[in-house]
């Protein structure tokens, strides 16, 4: 191949990989999108890409993550990729349509462990290796966090509060 062309792999090249942060894992076992990008032609044929907006529409109105968007659409309707019929992400499609949620849905799922963790330590108070994780949550949730602040997808104002973390999950 040339230089200029960019040639697609199912992998990349074998670089030193990353490990897990709070795990020994090094594990590189990941799914693998399908080389065609565009959606098949039976597919095309049953749905039109408003009617995918749509769908994904009314389940973001009942309260649905966008990832369980994503599980409803494949499961039910046959869609795999909502990319390759609409040309955009579900998260795309709810931010243009001004329902996407304030913070992330990998953070909320975080805080949302946080929160039940804590709650349990309350009841359970002589748990020790709940208190540790918990620790671990935290500090995921503050890493994350970090991120999204550079990226500029959270305000740079924003901050986790063990104490009011419960009303962001509510």
């Amino acid at each position: 191949a040339f230089p200029t062309e960019q040639v697609r792999r199912d992998r990349p090249p074998q670089q030193p990989t990353m490990g897990r942060m709070h795990t020994p894992g090094k594990g590189i076992s990941r799914s693998a999108l399908p080389y065609v990008r565009h959606a098949p032609g039976w597919l095309k044929n049953s749905f039109t890409a408003s009617e995918v907006v749509e769908h994904i529409v009314k389940y973001a109105k009942k309260g649905l993550t966008p990832s369980k968007i994503g599980v409803i659409l494949r499961d039910s309707r046959g869609i795999a990729q909502v990319k390759s019929l609409t040309g955009n992400k579900i998260l795309r499609i709810l931010r243009a349509k001004g329902l996407a949620s304030e913070i992330p849905e990998d953070l909320y799922c975080l805080i949302k462990k946080a929160v039940n963790v804590r709650k349990h330590m309350e009841r359970n108070r002589k748990d020790t290796d709940s208190k540790f994780r918990l620790i671990l949550i935290e500090s995921r949730i503050h890493r994350l966090a970090r991120y999204y602040k550079r990226t500029r997808v959270l305000p740079p104002t924003w901050k986790y509060e063990s104490s009011t973390a419960s009303t962001l999950v509510s």
